[in-house]
């Protein structure tokens, strides 16, 4: 009996390490989909042609989604799959739209992304485009007023930024000091500056 009880035991391990290895196919829907992490949830409604009673879980990374472009999905978007199970669940291994179309994916984008695109290429040495102050061909340039350009002053003390800024401050210093004497004399003290650093 003891051999027989080993030779079942090995049969058994034989079976289900022949299951992990094989894949199955499934349909269902997105349950959640994290477009930042690029992982989330399929929720299976039909294994291998076989309506389920209650739909089971299969996790979904975003390398397996068969689709153009940012490879995500949308919540409750209708999906069809092969998956396996894993010591960790079930994984899907291929997902596609309905009858083999193309994912739909979601619309939502990582928010770090867009804040990436929007920034430009700019050398802080000379101000060129398209590349950055370690590569410029240029030596090291005086440090000049980001506001005017200029290389007298920082844009800490900048005269022109003063008077452009001084219309709006105008009415803040008025209500706050009550004298219309202080606004005539603000631009005065600003053009000083760029002289005693001569």
């Amino acid at each position: 009996m003891a051999e027989g009880g080993c030779a079942k035991t090995e049969e058994g391990e034989a079976s289900s390490s022949e299951e992990d290895s094989s894949s199955f196919h499934g349909n269902g829907v997105c349950k959640w989909f994290n477009v930042r992490m690029g992982f989330g949830f399929l929720s299976m409604t039909n294994r291998d042609g076989v309506p389920l009673e209650t739909p089971v879980d299969v996790f979904v990374h975003q390398s397996k989604l068969q689709m153009e472009g940012f490879r995500s999905l949308r919540e409750g978007e209708a999906v069809e799959f092969t998956f396996k199970k894993s010591s960790k669940g079930l994984e899907s291994l291929e997902v596609t739209g309905p009858k083999g179309a193309p994912c739909v994916g979601s619309e939502k984008r990582p928010k770090g992304a867009l804040k990436r695109r929007s920034k430009g290429d700019k050398c802080y040495n000379c101000g060129g485009p398209n590349h950055h102050a370690k590569e410029c061909q240029l030596p090291p340039q005086p440090k000049k007023c980001h506001f005017c350009q200029s290389i007298a002053h920082m844009v800490a003390s900048c005269p022109v930024k003063a008077q452009q800024s001084s219309p709006g401050s105008q009415g803040r210093s008025s209500s706050a000091t009550g004298g219309e004497e202080e606004e005539a004399t603000d631009p005065a003290p600003a053009s000083l500056p760029p002289e005693s650093s001569d």
